[in-house]
């Protein structure tokens, strides 16, 4: 394994501190992200699930500030101290049908930044034929019905208003590797359909990943070519245990950016 092992801090966290700067790293000149497929170039059946998305967004956000909540104090709630690293909730939110997964949790530097959600699918529910990329390194990863796949990662403010989401390399979410194109076609199969924790903190998860699906299929493609040139450039080291490379690339999203520019399209095109 290359690069120096993270640290864990245990103190708690209020919920409006930020995370202490210094869990972040990529040395190294990396790839810029590109930029997303413009929404003119998104297939028409897409666009409406993404306005689809966007109205599940909205409602989720009425309910919760009728009731003086958002969407992270909404899964923190009753969870007692926010504590750096910890999952909340506890035990991982897990679909029994879908075998989607998600946890929230904080970790990484930055002035705006309060957590992150880290979504997944597990392996009974991804497209048959489905198999991780083949694990040349010492490192353990998860098999057979346990390989699941991290999809993406929303980083969150203080406020529960989503600032970008991201990509990460293997060692940060313990998962098996999967090849974008197969991630891709995995993120329509993402659905949290119950009550717990919170029926509106579901939801919005689930419609975070149909609405913003160019940047993450940006994400997923690129993440891709970051790890193929990171092994290149450090020959002998695993790629996916190099703590070194940790998050390998983000864009920042907004709702009501996406619903302006939805609201835009729809206009020029009546």
């Amino acid at each position: 394994m290359c690069g120096e092992e993270s640290l864990r801090r245990e103190e708690p966290l209020r919920r409006q501190e930020v995370v202490p700067e210094g869990e972040r790293r990529q040395s190294g000149r990396m790839p810029a992200v590109p930029r997303p497929a413009p929404l003119d170039a998104v297939a028409a059946a897409d666009l409406a699930a993404m306005r689809e998305a966007a109205a599940e967004l909205q409602e989720c956000r009425r309910v919760l500030t009728k009731a003086g909540l958002d969407v992270v104090s909404e899964v923190l709630r009753g969870q007692g101290d926010f504590v750096e690293y910890e999952h909340y909730p506890h035990d991982d939110v897990f679909d029994a049908d879908s075998h989607a997964q998600y946890y929230y949790h904080a970790h990484r530097g930055g002035a705006r930044e309060h957590g992150h959600f880290h979504t997944f699918l597990r392996a009974p529910g991804m497209p048959p034929g489905t198999a991780p990329v083949e694990n040349t390194g010492t490192e353990p990863w998860p098999q057979g019905d346990a390989a699941l796949s991290h999809l993406v990662a929303i980083s969150m403010d203080a406020w529960g208003e989503p600032l970008a989401l991201f990509a990460v390399n293997r060692w940060v979410t313990g998962d098996a590797w999967y090849r974008a194109g197969d991630v891709v076609a995995m993120l329509d199969r993402f659905g949290i359909d119950h009550a717990w924790p919170s029926w509106p903190v579901n939801r919005w998860i689930t419609a975070m990943l149909r609405l913003f699906r160019p940047e993450i299929e940006t994400l997923l493609r690129h993440r891709d070519r970051v790890v193929e040139l990171w092994a290149q450039a450090h020959p002998g080291c695993d790629v996916f245990e190099d703590r070194r490379l940790e998050v390998t690339g983000s864009l920042p999203v907004s709702i009501e950016g996406r619903i302006r520019a939805l609201d835009r399209l729809r206009a020029r095109s009546a």
